[in-house]
């Protein structure tokens, strides 16, 4: 259906993608994985038509839908057969409500009125938003607004979709029904989707090929498995398959679960657990809290308490109020009544700068917070401000994303990147408290890792730390406790792993295959090797 031949692109001083040769073929979901920074952006932008025209640059080489060569043609005459959804749909938006936006790319395609409404009613049962039909886009959540994005290119039956980090913002029960949407329109109406995802936990199982894209900027294009075979990156799974040995690797939870009994055999004695974070002080309290946006109540009574010293995770389905939480114990948003104090202060009646020195935030739009020329200036601003050693920032920085050049404009990053220079800022001040909205987003298996560690020191050093995620793998690796909200009440709270075993949706892959004893692969080793 649509092919890239010799595909090159870059920049006077940077290569960025170097001889890409990729065919996908109707009917086919292609999984397009990297890390973090290497270029998966671009060459979906390539695909949709972007790139070079939104981002400068050079491009050579060709692509051709049905066999014709497209690469003169911008996205928008590409656009009724390629269907394109960004990592930050809300950038996306031109209109004002959930159905409105909808209808909007058909009405630029000119289709008849009672196919739009039709085609309105048949997408919005299709991804679960029904009851958000009339909603201001700006009062969605993260989570909900990508399923919007996804849906305003669906309506206009693209033959072939291209999605950048569609689940990033899902919680894993939404984005599995997402994906579970878009593989049923695969199998049944031969929708062809390229997806470029980070969370490789998720969409491995659905894929039918998967592309690796590597740093020199070129591709190697197999079946999951045989990529996943050895490359840098891969899910909790497929380390705990090669660590076991499984041959081929399992690809699913129902596979990996057949193959247990000789890797059971070996773990009876169960993992040796690390010694829990002592609490310290507590840093934030709040009491039968409640907040409203408008005539709409978004917290009902919540109660919470983080001391210093333990990471708390915070978790629940799109929409339950997490980023409303974390702005409310910043203090940007007033509390309608209960009680909440953060440092001993109520935020919300602080300077803004009095708040900062209570509570460091990175926000969801991660990017907001940037407002420098290079990465370098951010990061000597960021060190100034927080009277931090110079060199602070730029460390943390290449802990989590190395290799980025400090020359860059930040506004040149990957969306990964900038997340994690947003992160590495807000820490060089190491607040006592620090509040996360989604910290994991666009970042590869290796800068989780390193993003698990340096909250893991912060910790040790006193800071109390809340995060809100629907990544369940990182939660694993980094959380001491974990409070889930519904409907703007906490549901659940607790030690990560009780509250994380108590849910099928938030237990995280290891623990579906081996139980609730277990929650990571470096467990699972370590038990191994004591074992001989």
């Amino acid at each position: 259906m649509i092919e890239l031949r010799e595909v090159r692109f870059g920049y006077d001083d940077r290569t960025i993608l170097g001889g890409i040769d990729l065919r996908i073929d109707e009917g086919e979901l292609m999984l397009l994985a990297g890390p973090t920074g290497v270029g998966k952006s671009t060459l979906l932008g390539v695909v949709a038509g972007l790139v070079p025209g939104y981002t400068g640059g050079v491009l050579r080489g060709d692509v051709l839908l049905d066999g014709v060569s497209v690469i003169e043609q911008p996205a928008r005459e590409r656009a009724h057969a390629i269907g394109y959804v960004g990592q930050n749909p809300a950038a996306w938006f031109v209109t004002d409500t959930v159905e409105e936006e909808l209808a909007y790319g058909m009405e630029q395609l000119g289709l008849p009125p009672e196919t739009m409404r039709r085609r309105v009613e048949e997408t919005l049962d299709l991804l679960g938003i029904a009851d958000l039909r009339h909603r201001d886009l700006r009062t969605l959540s993260g989570g909900q607004q990508q399923r919007v994005a996804i849906g305003a290119v669906l309506t206009m039956h693209p033959r072939l979709l291209v999605l950048d980090e569609p689940t990033s913002a899902l919680d894993p029960t939404a984005a599995e029904d997402v994906l579970a949407t878009i593989t049923r329109l695969v199998h049944d109406l031969g929708l062809s989707v390229l997806v470029a995802e980070h969370r490789l936990e998720r969409v491995v199982p659905f894929a039918d090929r998967m592309c690796l894209l590597r740093s020199d900027g070129t591709v190697l294009v197999d079946e999951p498995a045989a990529v996943l075979a050895d490359s840098p990156i891969a899910p909790p799974l497929v380390e705990l398959g090669r660590l076991a040995g499984w041959q081929p690797l399992p690809l699913s939870v129902r596979d990996a679960r057949r193959r247990t009994s000789s890797l059971r055999s070996a773990l009876d004695r169960g993992p040796a657990h690390s010694p829990e974070r002592v609490p310290g002080p507590t840093e934030v309290e709040a009491a039968e809290l409640v907040v409203a946006h408008g005539r709409r109540v978004v917290l009902r009574g919540v109660s919470l308490t983080l001391h210093a010293g333990r990471v708390t995770a915070l978790m629940g389905r799109n929409g339950s109020g997490k980023s409303t939480l974390l702005w409310t114990l910043q203090g940007r948003l007033a509390r309608t009544s209960g009680r909440l104090a953060v440092g001993g202060a109520d935020p919300h009646q602080l300077k803004r700068e009095q708040r900062r020195a209570h509570a460091g935030m990175v926000p969801q739009t991660a990017a907001d917070l940037l407002y420098l020329e290079t990465v370098a200036e951010e990061c000597a601003a960021a060190d100034q401000s927080a009277d931090a050693p110079a060199g602070r920032c730029a460390g943390l920085l290449a802990r989590m994303a190395p290799g980025i050049d400090p020359a860059t404009h930040p506004r040149d990053l990957s969306e990964g990147q900038r997340l994690a220079l947003v992160v590495a800022i807000v820490l060089t001040a190491r607040p006592p408290v620090l509040l996360l909205d989604e910290p994991t987003r666009g970042l590869d298996y290796a800068a989780k890792t390193a993003l698990a560690a340096v909250l893991a020191e912060l910790a040790e050093l006193g800071h109390a730390v809340l995060l809100a995620t629907h990544d369940v793998e990182f939660v694993a690796r980094v959380a001491d406790d974990v409070v889930v909200l519904a409907e703007g009440e906490v549901v659940s709270a607790g030690p990560v792993r009780r509250v994380v075993a108590e849910s099928p949706a938030f237990a995280p892959q290891v623990m579906k295959v081996l139980g609730p004893d277990w929650l990571r692969v470096d467990e699972v080793a370590s038990a191994l090797e004591a074992a001989g």
